[in-house]
């Protein structure tokens, strides 16, 4: 599934493309993703000019005139830019194409993703209200996760993954950043002391600014608006290297099933 720095990825990508260009037609081929296409997209949004590709957490948000386009990447979903005019392949469901004779093309084999046109402030829709803060903001740090961590029992490594608590941690992140700060991903997020929220914190931030910057990490589906694919994992200390030894020198890296996902650390070093 495609992650934050992914989807950031991807924003930064399409923007430059998109900004200041009008909507000449969408075309939806296939209605049923996740949640049918909003019906009445193919209809508003042609006519209108998109201002600007927002993320936030992993929705992309493009801002029209009189509404945002709201797309989520889903499992397998990848948004590319193309001349109008080539050819469609496989589980290419949605256009939009542009009067500058470019076209978002929206392609997703599993149909996980989503696309509303939402006509209501973004940060008032159901599916983004109660997310928690971005983990690049400043309204996220240790403090932070302190206080959401009061009272709450459950593992660590389940709780930077909770989008109510912070966005965009998925299960690679979370792992690379539990390794960075040193914090066995089984602690009870409670027992963690403000000191190593902090040093938590900025684990996270770090490890996604360095994702982003590579392009993000590919593992099965993913590619880029460019083709290209993401570089992160040639440099990754922890997911998916079970057995092998730790960079730190300190023990074997393991694999472990928490929360229902493949989790790896290290024993040595993560406390």
């Amino acid at each position: 599934m495609p992650e934050l720095p992914e989807v950031e990825t991807t924003r930064a990508g399409i923007e430059p493309h998109v900004m200041g260009q009008q909507v000449r037609t969408v075309i939806v081929r296939q209605p049923q993703l996740r949640w049918p296409v909003t019906d009445t997209l193919a209809a508003e949004l042609p006519g209108q000019t998109i201002h600007g590709v927002a993320r936030r957490a992993k929705y992309l948000l493009f801002a029209a005139d009189t509404g945002h386009v709201c797309l989520h990447l889903g499992m397998s979903g990848r948004l590319r830019i193309v001349a109008a005019g080539t050819p469609l392949v496989a589980h290419d469901h949605v256009d939009i194409e542009l009067t500058n004779d470019w076209v978002v093309r929206y392609n997703d084999a599993r149909r996980f993703g989503s696309i509303f046109w939402l006509t209501e402030p973004p940060e008032t829709f159901s599916l983004l209200a109660r997310l928690g803060p971005e983990p690049l903001s400043n309204d996220f740090d240790g403090a932070w996760l302190k206080t959401q961590a009061a009272r709450r029992r459950t593992a660590i490594k389940a709780f930077i993954m909770d989008s109510q608590v912070v966005v965009g941690v998925g299960n690679i992140y979370a792992c690379e950043a539990l390794h960075m700060a040193g914090i066995h991903p089984r602690r009870p997020a409670q027992s963690v002391s403000r000191a190593r929220y902090d040093r938590l914190a900025e684990a996270i931030k770090t490890v996604l600014a360095r994702a982003i910057t590579v392009g993000g990490t590919t593992l099965r589906d993913y590619i880029g608006v460019d083709g290209d694919t993401g570089y992160f994992q040639l440099s990754l200390a922890a997911y998916g290297r079970e057995g092998a030894p730790c960079p730190r020198g300190c023990g074997v890296i393991r694999r472990e099933v928490i929360g229902q996902r493949s989790t790896f650390f290290c024993p040595g070093c993560q406390r």
